[in-house]
Parts: C-alpha cells; structure tokens; sequence
C-alpha cells in the first residue's frame, strides 16, 4: 500500500491490531461476532434502511443521540453480509492504529490505503490469522469445516483468507458456470486453469459434490456451494511447482 513499507510489514501491522481489538472480548474463540466487538468498542450499531451501501460510519450527534460513533447498516437477510458490513467499518474506525504503528501519517497515504486497511482489517477480525492457519490445517482446508467454525465470515471471504496463508495456492470461483476470480499467492503469474482443475469444476457443478484430485504438479479441492436461486463453485488448488 505503500511502497517503502513491505508486504510483510503491512500483514504484521494489520495481524497486531485486529488481535488487539478480538482481545477486547470476553473470549476470542471463533466466531467472531462483528456486532458484539462494535458494542464492546462503545461503538453504537443501528439500522438504517435507505442508505445505498451496507455499512457506513455516522456521528450520534449528527442523530440527535449525543456524542460518539455509530455504525449504520443496511438490513440484509444474510447474516455474513451483516457480519462483513460491521467488521469493515470497526476496520474504518481503527486503521489509525495500523497507520500508527507504522509511524505513517494517513494524511501523506493512497486515498485508496485507508480504504484497504479497512478491508484486510475486517478479514483478520473475522479469520484471525493464527486460529485459521490452524484450524485450516488442521481440517485439510476444507472449505465447509472452516464454515462451520468460522460462521461469521462467508464461504468466499473465507477462500480468500487461504490466500494469506501457506502454502501456495490458487484460489478460483465460478458462479452459474463463469468464472469470476482466480487469485493466488505464487511468485509468479497465476497459471491458466489446468485439465485437473477443470474436471473437479465440472463434477462439482454439475453432480453438486466436493471433489478432492491431485496430479503430478497440483491438488485440486473444489466445493459446491450451491443455492436454489445460485450455483457457486469454489475450488482451492495447491500447487506443488512446475
């Protein structure tokens, strides 16, 4: 986000203060609850039909409730869109303490940093790094045992999380039969989707079961998260190397 500062830096600035904000609660065990940490902070959380985004930071002065902050969200019927909404602004309101920590004036950042702290703030408080990385391995990173945990946060903000842990993976998802992300965390371009990619893709589209393949260079976890209205296929491969 800055380029004096390593990426390093960044993740270890950003992993201290969302364990220092999870420290403010009662227990740290996952599922993080969003809402309770906002409470827990002093920060009010009240509802707010009309505005366009999900989430927003508000002064109570401004409502006529007295001093403070606030956190206005738009009502979803998803639990894990409330969750992320919440988790971002406490990111909004806390990302001096990351800038802080780095010694970096937020003043002489990116417009575009402050908004990215919010971000990465809110995936490390919903997934704390130490408890995923071993939850994750510990389950093989399979995608609905890490749900089941990690309740708050949803099926694809989790698969991104795997991205900021080892080892080398890519991490691609396909909606109603298109692919709309392949990320990864190689050292090196992203590689094209591979035969065994794609027949894992096309068994958990179409059968709606997770698939588990390996080939010589790869090894391909690909989980349907199917809805009535919605066909998600998330799929994790683990690249072993060329």
């Amino acid at each position: 986000m800055l380029p004096e500062l390593t990426t390093e830096e960044w993740s270890e600035a950003l992993d201290a203060v969302a364990g220092q904000l999870i420290a403010e609660l009662p227990s740290a065990a996952p599922p993080i609850d969003a809402l309770r940490l906002a409470r827990t902070l002093g920060l009010t959380v009240a509802w707010d039909e009309r505005q366009p985004s999900r989430g927003r930071m508000a002064r109570l002065a401004a409502l006529g409730t007295g001093a403070g902050a606030s956190i206005l969200v738009r009502p979803d019927p998803r639990p894990e869109r409330l969750q992320w909404a919440i988790a971002h602004e406490i990111g909004e309101f806390c990302a001096h303490r990351v800038f802080d920590s780095l010694a970096v004036d937020p003043r002489e950042a990116p417009p575009a940093a402050r908004e990215a702290v919010a971000n990465h703030l809110a995936s490390r408080i919903l997934l704390p790094r130490a408890s995923f990385a071993e939850d994750g391995r510990a389950c093989d990173w399979v995608l609905f045992d890490l749900k089941a945990r990690y309740a708050s946060a949803s099926h694809e903000l989790i698969a991104r999380r795997m991205l900021d842990m080892g080892p080398s993976v890519v991490i691609t998802i396909f909606d109603h039969g298109r692919r709309t992300l392949r990320r990864s965390n190689l050292p090196f371009r992203v590689p094209p989707l591979g035969e065994t990619e794609s027949a894992a893709w096309e068994t958990a589209h179409r059968q709606a079961v997770s698939v588990d393949r390996a080939d010589y260079r790869q090894r391909v976890q690909a989980w349907p998260v199917h809805e009535p209205e919605w066909k998600r296929e998330i799929l994790r491969t683990e690249w072993f190397g060329d």
